[in-house]
This record gives structure tokens, C-alpha cells and sequence, in this order.
């Protein structure tokens, strides 16, 4: 299966090393199957580093990989968004380090669009339930992370494509 890597820079070789830690499923390598969610990745991206030095020219990359899934290693799945899903990701977010022990961890993004409604969810706003029921008025992309050198053997660099806004 073909997934994709949004950046402002070319990634032929994931490194584990150089990666955020507040992520939805903690520090790893994220791709998504949907290419239109890598383009918003690149953008995301992009809006950060312009803040930081507003004067030199950033580019935005798909990165593409083809993954095949390995049995042998411990991978998290979530379907859709649930009250498992909404208490991982808040865990993950809340954290300096990796939460958990997976090598690959699949399921919905948390994007920019949510990150109220987790808010909410955050200072009590809402409750489990009111959090989910939120949540799933939303449209949501998907996202597969790698959290370990074995995972990213599954993934095989094929090429990188400059997009732009």
C-alpha cells in the first residue's frame, strides 16, 4: 500500500532520532494513506518554520512509500475515533516521550480542526462522551506512525514530490 509523508524536506530515510514528541500517538515517523493529509502536513509544517525565519523560502514534499504490513511486530489499530483512541492521544500529547510500546500505531487524526474539542476534553469542558460525539462530526483522515527501527523497515522509500500551497 502506497502512504505518504508531508515535509519541508526530502525524507529517503526516516530517522527516529529527529521527530516531536506531542504527537497524537507519540514520537515517530507519520505517514497517512491520503495524499490530500500529507499535502495539509506540508502546510502545517510550513506555517511553523515561517514563524521561525520568515526569510528564507520553504518548500512542501510528499513523500512516497510503499508499506508492507509485518505480522511479527506489535501494531495498534484504531477504527475510528473512541474513547481508547481519545484517551491514547491525549496521553501522547500530554508527554516528553514515547507512552507506549508499539511499533506501529494506525488510526484517525487528531488535526488542528479538533484540537478545541481535545481542549475541551483537557480542562473538563466535556466528558468522555461528549468528546466523542464531537469528534465524530468530523471528517477524519487517517495516519500510520512508526515507533521503531524494525517498523520503518516497512516502508520502502520510492520518491518525493514538491507541491505547493
Amino acid at each position: 500500500m502506497r502512504v505518504y509523508h508531508g515535509s519541508t524536506f526530502v525524507v529517503d530515510k526516516p530517522n527516529l532520532e529527529i521527530l516531536n514528541y506531542r504527537t497524537d500517538f507519540g514520537k515517530g515517523f507519520y505517514t497517512t494513506t491520503d495524499i490530500e493529509q500529507a499535502k495539509r502536513w506540508t502546510q502545517i509544517k510550513k506555517k511553523r518554520l515561517v514563524k521561525e525565519d520568515s526569510d528564507s523560502e520553504i518548500k512542501q514534499y510528499i513523500n512516497i512509500y510503499e508499506y508492507t504490513e509485518n505480522d511479527n511486530l506489535n501494531i495498534l489499530n484504531f477504527e475510528e475515533a473512541t474513547e481508547e483512541w481519545l484517551k491514547f492521544v491525549y496521553k501522547n500529547r500530554q508527554s516528553e516521550g514515547l507512552t507506549h510500546e508499539y511499533d506501529i500505531v494506525k488510526g484517525p487524526v487528531a488535526n488542528d480542526n479538533l484540537y478545541q474539542v481535545l481542549v475541551g476534553y483537557e480542562n473538563g469542558t466535556y466528558n468522555i462522551e461528549e468528546t466523542i460525539k464531537r469528534l465524530k462530526t468530523y471528517l477524519l483522515s487517517n495516519q500510520i506512525s512508526f515507533h521503531t527501527n524494525k517498523a520503518l523497515k516497512c516502508i520502502k522509500y520510492i520518491e518525493t514530490i514538491e507541491v505547493g500551497d
